[in-house]
């Protein structure tokens, strides 16, 4: 005797409805913004990955109208435009937050302590990852490397950075988001929201007075090694021997005595980071759903 697909529990259910389309003025506007992002390739389908930002600045996450938009600009099919919307972690399939908060858990940030700030905040906003605060402010992911170990533990909101972190101060910035209280990132510009955020990686200018001139660059620790390969000397570090080693008088150490404008390191000097607090040590964080 066979099952119906119902008593096995499937669903074929019916076909999907076509993407409804943008209203007219919205179309006109972003057709306007599509045709100034298409002219800068020379190959038109190469401008997908800014067309799909420049659609999630419009609706704060890619739908289905604005896949079907981007293939119609582009002559693609939707099957193609998906296949990218969805291998790109970058571009929200679902409604998310004013701001997208992302912890690292790679490595060294999780080893440092970006595996218990994660849990923190999990409970302190009462999300799971992915997941968004009942009042629209806040998603919650945990994402890959940033590039800025040597920052460790850190977190980023709409892309900016927040070094040195600890679950105190993750929880304290996650608070001031949702209290619409003033928020600078340790480098780079000051946030605006997701959407806001979308549209400047589409391509289109930061008009906001004077926020390119505080975009800043890289952290000093970050371009010890581009100095290194330009040939610039590193200043001498003492090195202490280990127990039972060899020891060498003072007079074969060279010490280096950093100015006050100098900073090798975020951790050159002893910062309190989820490591060093006691009270909240790093361990090991459960699977999802469990």
């Amino acid at each position: 005797m066979t099952t119906s697909s119902s008593e096995r529990g499937v669903s074929l259910g019916m076909p999907q409805l076509p993407a409804p389309a943008y209203p007219d003025d919205v179309r006109a506007r972003l057709e306007a913004d599509a045709r100034e992002i298409i002219a800068r390739y020379p190959d038109s389908r190469s401008a997908l990955l800014p067309l799909l930002h420049l659609v999630q600045a419009e609706e704060g996450h890619v739908t289905r109208t604005g896949m079907q938009f981007c293939a119609d600009v582009l002559d693609l099919t939707t099957a193609e435009v998906t296949a990218v919307a969805t291998f790109y972690t970058m571009y929200r399939r679902k409604p998310s937050g004013d701001y997208q908060v992302g912890v690292c858990t790679n490595t060294l940030c999780a080893v440092m302590g970006g595996d218990a700030i994660f849990e923190e905040l999990q409970q302190h906003l009462g999300v799971g990852n992915g997941e968004t605060t009942d009042d629209g402010k806040v998603t919650l992911e945990h994402i890959e490397c940033n590039a800025a170990c040597d920052f460790a533990p850190v977190v980023m909101v709409n892309w900016e950075f927040f070094d040195n972190q600890t679950p105190a101060s993750a929880k304290r910035l996650v608070d001031d988001l949702r209290a619409g209280r003033a928020v600078e990132p340790t480098r780079g510009a000051r946030l605006c929201t997701f959407k806001e955020t979308a549209r400047i990686l589409a391509g289109f200018p930061d008009e906001r007075p004077g926020a390119v001139e505080e975009s800043g660059s890289a952290g000093p620790a970050s371009l010890v090694g581009l100095r290194l390969a330009r040939g610039e000397t590193a200043p001498a570090r003492v090195v202490h021997p280990r127990e039972g080693g060899p020891h060498r008088g003072p007079q074969d150490r060279a010490v280096h005595e950093p100015s006050p404008t100098e900073h090798l390191s975020s951790h050159d000097a002893p910062q309190k980071t989820s490591a060093s607090d006691p009270a909240h040590p790093a361990g090991p964080v459960a699977e999802e759903g469990e």
